[in-house]
């Protein structure tokens, strides 16, 4: 942003009117270059990320009974209870831990049938 000021700025008050046609296209390159940057930051890195995070997010309102799934710290377990916010797995055994949706990141129920 600095940048793009500065060039602006460029065009002295004093100087020939060949000078500052210089300039200003200078100027208008540096915006579109600037432009040409914002798009393919947004196409190859926001883009996803947000399809990413819409995926994510239908994944745990579509959580069931029944359903394997692996939390963020690599715990595996079977769903036993779903409430609003938080699912009770069943990890091994008797072992059940309550855990909160966000921490949900994969369902791997459909990889052990493949």
């Amino acid at each position: 942003m600095n940048l793009l000021i500065a060039s602006i700025l460029m065009a002295q008050p004093g100087a020939p009117a060949g000078a500052q046609s210089g300039q200003a296209g200078g100027g208008l390159m540096t915006i579109i270059m600037f432009g040409a940057i914002i798009l393919v930051m947004w196409l190859f890195m926001f883009r996803p990320q947000r399809k990413q995070q819409k995926e994510l997010q239908e994944f745990r309102n579509a959580l069931k009974k029944g359903d394997k799934v692996v939390t963020v710290g690599g715990i595996y377990g079977e769903i036993v209870e779903v409430s609003e916010k938080t699912v009770l797995i069943k990890v091994d055994g008797d072992v059940k831990l309550r855990v909160d949706k966000q921490g949900l990141v994969k369902d791997y129920s459909e990889a052990e049938q493949k």
